[in-house]
């Protein structure tokens, strides 16, 4: 019991670190970007816009099951993130998230471990 209960403390900072990411983040020029998060895995542009795409998590898999009259059925999927970062003028504008990045009180949470480094501390 106590060690779901720090495993969940840790996946719910993890969403605050995430939060925290898309408010901090915007203004960081590139280079900071580069230097905190490396290379995107992918670069798209349309005139002054940028948007750069980076791939998140820890490879978690939920299951999920039910049972009933001696049968029993389940499923499992994978959380990860997608981050896409857009930047305009070579500043950051806005950070988005994509994918099943966590569970109900911990959305986002997949997306920390590329953004950690960006965050500062509260």
């Amino acid at each position: 019991m106590a060690l779901a209960v720090a495993v969940s403390g840790c996946a719910i900072q993890r969403a605050q670190v995430a939060q925290d990411a898309r408010i901090q983040m915007v203004g960081m020029s590139k280079e900071r970007l580069l230097t905190c998060m490396g290379p995107p895995a992918n670069k798209a542009a349309e005139g002054q816009t940028e948007v750069w795409s980076y791939n998140s998590g820890d490879g978690t898999i939920v299951a999920s099951g039910s049972a009933s009259y001696g049968s029993f059925s389940g499923t499992s999927h994978r959380r990860f993130c997608h981050i896409n970062v857009v930047m305009s003028g070579g500043a950051v504008a806005s950070v988005n998230y994509q994918g099943p990045t966590g569970g109900l009180i911990t959305a986002g949470e997949q997306c920390a471990y590329a953004v950690d480094a960006c965050v500062k501390p509260r």
